[in-house]
C-alpha cells in the first residue's frame, strides 16, 4: 500500500458524497502511509473528529472497493492523532480549533471541481422543461434570476446544478463571477462554525454581498429550523436585491414543506419552478448508451434494453449497474453479455410492475413484524416509527400519491409524512448503519 491509494480514493468519494461534504471535509485532508496504515491529516481538531465520526466508514468502503481488502485508517491533526488512549488528555479546545477547515468565503471553484456538464445530461420528456430552465438561467433567457428544481433522489437535480455552475464558471474566467455551490446542510454547518469562531458577521457579509450565484441543494433540510430560516431568508432577499442568480433544489415542492416560514416558502416559489419525473424507457436507454460511451466500451443493444427495462426509478442506480457490469467484464476478461448483465442485476432492485399502497403496507408489516393496525396506531416505539417512515418513503417513491394522500392512508398528517421521508432519505444518503439497513430493506420491495 502506498500514498497513491488516497489519490485513487478521492474520485470515488467525490462521486459518492455531496459536493459540499467532499469540499468541506475531505478536500482538506493530507495522506501518508506508515506501517501499512493510511494516516489522514486534518487541519484542526474539529475537522478530524467530524471525519472520524461521520465519514471514516465511507472512506473505508471506498478503499475496500479499490483494494479488495480492509484498509486501516487513522485520522490525525498535524502530528497528533485524535485516536488517543484514555490515559492521554484531550487537546485543549481553543477558538482556532473551531475555525472552518477551508477559507469559507464563497468563490468560483475551478472547472475541474464541477462534476457534470449540460452536454452529459440526457434530455427526455421527464426533464426537458427543467433542463431548458437551467440553460435559460445561464443565458438570461428565463426572464427570472430564481430557479427551483424539484425531483426525487437520483433523477438529475445535482447534475443540472453542477452544469449551471460549470457553465457560469467558464464565463467567470473573464468576468470573475463568485459562485457558491453547497447543500443546505453544509450552509448550516458553515454558519454554526462561523458563529463558534465569532465570525458570523463575516459569514453573512460574504454570502449576502460577495456571492453572485448561489446554488443550494436540498432546501427541505431547513424545515423546523427557525433561526436558520431567518438567516436564509435575509440572504436570499439580499441576493435578490443585487440581481444575483439563485438556484434551489429539493425533493419537494415549496407548498409541500412544513414548519417553514411563509415568507421563505413564498421566496422559494417566487421564481420559475420545474419538476423532474422518472425517465421513460427511451430516455433510460439513451442514458445507458451515453454512459457506455463515456466508459469507452461497447454494450450490446439487448443488454442496454435489459438495464433500461429493469432499473426504472433511479438514474444513479442505472449508471452504477452499468459501471459494475463493465468492471466485472474487464476483471474476468469477458465480453459484456446478457447473461453477465443478469448476474450484476442480482445486486440491484430490478423493477416489476410498480407496487400500490396495499402492497407497500403489506411488505412493511411483514418486514418489521407488525400488523397494519399497529402501523397506523399512535405508537412511538422505535420499531413502529421506523416501519411507518419506511412506508412513507416507499409510497412517495413508488406511487403518485401526494403527501396528504399518503398521510390519509396511514393515519398521519402530511407534515409527519414529510419528516419521515426526509429522515429515511438522509440516513440512506449518508450511508449510516441504519441507512444501509434501510437501503437493503426498501430494495427488497421490488425483488
Amino acid at each position: 500500500m502506498n500514498a497513491d491509494l488516497w489519490q485513487k480514493i478521492l474520485p470515488i468519494l467525490e462521486n459518492r458524497l455531496e459536493q459540499g461534504l467532499f469540499t468541506l471535509w475531505i478536500k482538506p485532508l493530507d495522506a501518508k502511509v506508515e506501517d501499512n496504515v493510511m494516516h489522514l491529516s486534518a487541519p484542526n481538531e474539529f475537522v478530524a473528529a467530524w471525519v472520524r465520526d461521520r465519514l471514516l466508514e465511507t472512506i473505508r468502503d471506498a478503499a475496500m472497493e479499490l483494494t479488495g481488502r480492509r484498509v486501516e485508517f487513522v485520522v490525525t491533526v498535524g502530528k497528533r492523532s485524535v485516536l488517543q488512549s484514555p490515559a492521554q488528555p484531550k487537546p485543549r479546545q481553543v477558538a482556532e480549533s473551531l475555525a472552518l477547515p477551508l477559507g469559507h468565503a464563497p468563490r468560483t471553484e475551478s472547472l475541474s471541481r464541477w462534476r457534470f456538464r449540460f452536454d452529459d445530461f440526457v434530455v427526455g420528456p421527464c426533464n426537458e422543461l427543467a433542463c431548458a430552465a437551467a440553460k435559460g438561467i445561464c443565458n438570461n433567457s428565463l426572464n427570472t434570476d430564481h430557479l427551483f428544481l424539484s425531483a426525487g433522489p437520483g433523477l438529475g437535480k445535482t447534475h443540472l446544478l453542477h452544469a449551471i455552475g460549470r457553465h457560469l464558471a467558464e464565463r467567470s474566467n473573464r468576468s470573475r463571477v463568485s459562485i457558491a455551490c453547497l447543500s443546505a446542510e453544509e450552509f448550516t454547518t458553515r454558519l454554526v462554525l462561523a458563529i463558534k469562531a465569532k465570525e458570523a458577521a463575516r459569514f453573512k457579509s460574504e454570502f449576502r454581498e460577495s456571492v453572485d450565484v448561489l446554488l443550494l441543494e436540498d432546501i427541505h433540510f431547513f424545515q423546523g429550523k427557525g433561526k436558520l430560516q431567518e438567516e436564509l431568508l435575509l440572504t436570499l432577499k439580499a441576493l435578490q436585491q443585487r440581481g444575483c442568480k439563485v438556484v434551489l433544489t429539493s425533493s419537494f415542492l415549496p407548498r409541500e414543506l412544513s414548519d417553514v416560514d411563509p415568507q421563505l416558502v413564498s421566496c422559494f416559489a417566487s421564481g420559475f419552478m420545474a419538476m423532474m419525473q422518472t425517465p421513460d424507457y427511451a430516455t433510460r436507454e439513451e442514458i445507458v448508451r451515453r454512459k457506455a460511451k463515456s466508459l469507452q466500451v461497447q454494450v450490446p443493444d439487448n443488454v442496454t434494453g435489459l438495464l433500461a427495462e429493469r432499473l426504472t426509478t433511479d438514474i444513479r442506480q442505472l449508471e452504477s449497474c452499468l459501471n459494475n457490469l463493465v468492471l466485472k467484464a474487464r476483471l474476468l476478461g469477458q465480453q459484456i453479455t446478457e447473461e453477465l448483465a443478469w448476474q450484476v442485476l442480482e445486486n440491484y432492485a430490478v423493477q416489476t410492475p410498480m407496487p400500490g399502497v396495499d402492497r407497500i403496507v403489506d411488505f412493511v408489516c411483514k418486514t418489521y413484524g407488525i400488523d397494519e393496525r399497529e402501523l397506523k396506531s399512535k405508537s412511538r416505539s422505535q420499531q413502529t416509527v421506523l416501519a411507518r417512515n419506511t412506508a412513507f418513503y416507499l409510497c412517495r417513491r413508488h406511487t403518485d400519491l401526494s403527501l396528504a394522500a399518503i398521510g390519509d392512508r396511514l393515519g398521519r398528517k402530511h407534515s409527519t409524512v414529510l419528516k419521515g421521508i426526509i429522515h429515511v432519505e438522509r440516513e440512506i444518503a449518508h450511508q449510516t448503519p441504519l441507512g444501509r439497513q434501510l437501503g437493503n430493506t426498501v430494495d427488497r420491495l421490488l425483488v
